[in-house]
């Protein structure tokens, strides 16, 4: 692949994303990445693994033009600064991208339209909701296209996008429920494994061995979900008629967990959609 990419901001995820496209081959001289310090320029070669002595670093304590270099001539520049920093960002180096250069944002809550007013009028840009298992190559990173976005521009995102997990298309409207299924999706499971885990303290075990084995639990559970993703196939294959996980499933279901699960994920994508009114322009 003769692409050439530019990570703006390459902190947690863009950093996750930019480690994943190099482990997945992609050229490292290919690759530009602008940090804030020259502390993190020199703590990010590690990072980003094999292959990233050959990165080139812009550091904006040593430039104040660095993100301009970074994006001038490449293909693809994948934003991921703070949400509030994404629009101011996006217009400095405005004027240095190439007409057909797509510019991917990472951020959450920050609208496709307010981000193609920021790019340019005419400029392809697109919209992603990642989530954390992006950092593990398990992630799920939705996208929506802005109207100038080509569908060989959509390839291209997904190739890039695909290296740290599994990439959807998605209308722009559906970004607040993105963000309530997938965006802070993990965190509902991490709240099931502490809870099972302070219910195994509760019924004798110590707290580091409950932990253990809760979290151990919740991620098998995801593994199976890899491999044949239909929980409730996969619920019903394991809830035996009168058995013990048939008792503790009607417990869940009697206890109104279905009705809890709407509520708060409604709330989620409430909150997104009232950020996204934060953060538009």
């Amino acid at each position: 692949m003769t692409t050439q990419v530019a990570f703006v901001g390459t902190g947690s995820m863009n950093g996750a994303i930019a480690s994943g496209l190099l482990a997945s081959g992609f050229d490292p001289e290919k690759v530009r990445a602008t940090v804030r310090s020259a502390a993190s320029a020199e703590k990010l070669v590690d990072k980003l693994g094999d292959g990233g002595e050959k990165v080139k670093i812009f550091s904006a304590e040593s430039s104040a033009t660095a993100n301009r270099d970074a994006v001038s001539g490449v293909d693809a520049v994948l934003v991921g600064v703070k949400p509030y920093d994404v629009l101011e960002v996006v217009r400095d180096f405005a004027d240095s991208l190439d007409s057909q250069t797509l510019v991917i944002s990472v951020a959450a809550g920050v609208p496709l339209d307010s981000l193609q007013k920021a790019a340019g009028e005419n400029q392809p840009v697109i919209r992603c909701m990642p989530n954390t298992p992006s950092r593990v190559g398990k992630g799920v990173l939705a996208i929506s296209s802005g109207s100038t976005v080509t569908e060989e521009q959509k390839e291209l995102a997904e190739s890039l996008l695909s290296a740290v997990g599994e990439v959807v298309q998605v209308e722009e409207e559906q970004m607040d429920a993105v963000t309530a299924v997938s965006g802070s999706g993990p965190a509902y499971a991490f709240l099931l494994a502490e809870t099972m885990a302070k219910a195994g303290v509760e019924l004798g075990f110590d707290r580091e061995t409950a932990t253990k084995l809760a979290a151990a639990t919740v991620a098998g559970a995801g593994a199976l979900l890899d491999s044949d993703p239909n929980p409730e196939d996969l619920r019903k294959a394991v809830t035996s008629p009168g058995g013990t996980t048939e008792q503790a499933i009607k417990t869940y279901q009697e206890g109104g967990l279905e009705e809890l699960t709407l509520k708060a994920m409604r709330a989620c994508a409430e909150k997104s959609a009232q950020m996204s009114k934060e953060y538009a322009e």
